[in-house]
């Protein structure tokens, strides 16, 4: 709808062309909404629009994807794979390289990471030669993991993913962990569905 976005000096002379529609490609960006950016960028050429083109420009001439983990940086292997202050021998498995920066954002984990790229999916013809698994199954192998955790998404296809991948590390002497799924911090039993309620339950643990 949205093909272009023009503005013209008063004169008739056309000084800015902005694509919107390829501002609508971004996720969570519809046609409006991308326009609404436009707007604001070319609202604010020297403060927002010169820096952001001269940013995004900069960081597709360098970034490149881990050969180790798959997460994307300016370095090959990443900065995460490249920290000798790692514990080298855990590795958890993610969906995206969305999931892999919200658990670096908790702090709490300091393994390696390795991720999928997705999730296998019949109806979306996504299969285990799609996913970045093989070399998972090596990485495992190495005698310095002792443990992979299986942090894919609690939605049928990350459980689906999670239970091939646990039955590929069958043939490797290693230790295999989920993580936990149930009430959240600050959740009030009340509110939450069944399903939630029914892994919280069978998530239990001693005190």
């Amino acid at each position: 709808m949205y093909s272009s976005i023009l503005f013209r000096a008063r004169g008739g002379g056309l000084i800015v062309i902005v694509k919107g529609k390829l501002l609508a490609k971004l996720p969570g960006l519809g046609p409006r909404s991308a326009r609404r950016a436009a707007l604001h960028l070319i609202k604010r050429p020297g403060q927002l629009m010169t820096p952001l083109a001269n940013s995004l420009s900069s960081t597709a001439e360098t970034i490149t994807t881990c050969r180790t983990c798959g997460n994307v940086d300016t370095s090959n292997p990443c900065g995460i794979c490249n920290n000798p202050e790692r514990d080298s021998s855990i590795i958890c498995v993610v969906e995206e390289i969305a999931d892999l920066w919200a658990i670096e954002r908790t702090g709490v984990y300091r393994g390696f990471y390795h991720v999928l790229g997705g999730t296998l999916s019949a109806l979306d013809g996504v299969g285990p030669e799609d996913l970045n698994i093989g070399k998972l199954v090596i990485r495992a192998g190495n005698q310095k993991v002792l443990e992979i955790v299986l942090a894919t998404n609690a939605t049928v296809s990350g459980q689906t993913t999670a239970h091939y991948i646990q039955e590929k590390l069958l043939s490797v002497n290693i230790k295999v962990s989920r993580l936990a799924h149930g009430v959240p911090v600050g959740g009030e039993l009340d509110y939450l569905d069944d399903g939630t309620l029914t892994a919280a339950m069978n998530s239990r643990r001693l005190l």
